[in-house]
């Protein structure tokens, strides 16, 4: 599990339509100085499974420490 997940609490900032946009939103937090991760929604998961759990197209959740949710979200809304 992340060290995000288990030591900051981390929530959710946005959904995205696949793991590339998530890992370019991802760069922007992290120059940012954002710690941040993403992981498949629900539904994209279950794609995957169908897939043979290589796919990266689908819903992916970008998260991030609850702490810095509200400066995440500025940056979102900046860019």
């Amino acid at each position: 599990m992340s060290k995000l997940t288990v030591e900051m609490g981390a929530v959710k900032l946005t959904v995205v339509r696949d793991e590339l946009e998530a890992e370019a939103l991802c760069g922007l937090l992290r120059t940012s100085g954002i710690a941040c991760f993403y992981r498949k929604t629900d539904s994209a998961g279950a794609i995957g499974a169908e897939s043979g759990g290589f796919a990266i197209a689908g819903p992916t959740e970008v998260l991030v420490s609850d702490r810095d949710l509200d400066a995440a979200r500025e940056l979102l809304s900046s860019s």
